[in-house]
């Protein structure tokens, strides 16, 4: 059976060739670029992929668009920070010769700060299904973090193999990435009735650090896995904050007169 490959990206250049690269071996690659400013479709279209340019409003909406550009009937999802290991390539050609599944889950592993993430959360870090039948899995239309809708009456699968993923080139984008999602996430906050106040974004971010620290054993990880669980404390605090910030009026006076004697 013939596969598809998209590639969701942003400004990519320094991530876009090995990716796809790693994905040669598929029947049609994909990229669905967000209107890039780098090289990022220069170098996919030097790869021999086909180039799809698609507003950003979202990444269920960008997922789905991505899909419907993708002429096969199996589809792999892949993420420009993702590397498809020989293993996983051997694994889903095998399974599509006999498919029990129309969705497969493939698990992750994180590289970060010059070693593998065990725990954190981020071993084995299913996202959504990433290989899938066409016309048999959707995603829901949440600007960050989108889920999926499963369409068939069969139980989802997994592969064994894992995919590899380098989320951070460097604390830069861990920074950048925590300002974008958070933003993303306002939201989801306010579809969900969702209020805030600077206690509660402390609160809820607390919350992150220990879920991700202590629950996931991000401990156990070192000094990475506290990188981890501080960063996902700035995400989640950043994002009830924004959500504060959008519930209120703040104005910068216009009388710049002391008014507090």
């Amino acid at each position: 059976m013939k596969v598809s490959v998209y590639i969701i990206a942003f400004n990519e250049e320094e991530k876009i060739r090995e990716c796809i690269n790693s994905v040669l071996w598929a029947d049609e690659i994909i990229l669905a670029d967000s209107y890039s400013t780098d090289n990022t479709p220069i170098i996919a279209q030097e790869l021999g992929v086909k180039v799809v340019n698609i507003k950003f409003s979202g990444f269920g909406n960008l997922r789905n668009e991505a899909v419907k550009n993708c002429s096969n009937d199996w589809i792999l999802s892949i993420d420009a920070d993702e590397r498809c290991t020989p293993e996983v390539e051997n694994e889903i050609k095998s399974i599509l010769k006999a498919p029990k599944s129309d969705i497969y889950f493939i698990p992750r592993r994180n590289f970060f700060m010059g070693r593998w993430i065990r725990y954190s959360g981020w071993y084995p870090n299913y996202r959504q299904p990433q290989l899938f039948k066409k016309n048999m899995m959707t995603y829901d239309l949440k600007p960050v973090h989108e889920g999926y809708i499963s369409l068939s009456s069969k139980q989802i699968g997994k592969l064994n193999s894992s995919i590899w993923q380098i989320p951070f080139k460097d604390f830069t984008e861990v920074v950048h990435k925590a300002n974008k999602y958070s933003s993303l996430g306002v939201q989801k906050l306010k579809d969900r009735g969702k209020n805030s106040n600077v206690l509660i974004a402390f609160l809820h971010g607390f919350w992150a650090f220990f879920k991700h620290y202590f629950l996931k054993l991000g401990i156990l990880d070192g000094g990475p896995g506290f990188v981890i669980a501080f960063s996902n404390f700035e995400g989640t605090f950043y994002r009830y904050l924004k959500l504060y910030e959008d519930s209120q009026n703040w104005e910068v006076p216009k009388n710049y007169k002391e008014s507090n004697k």
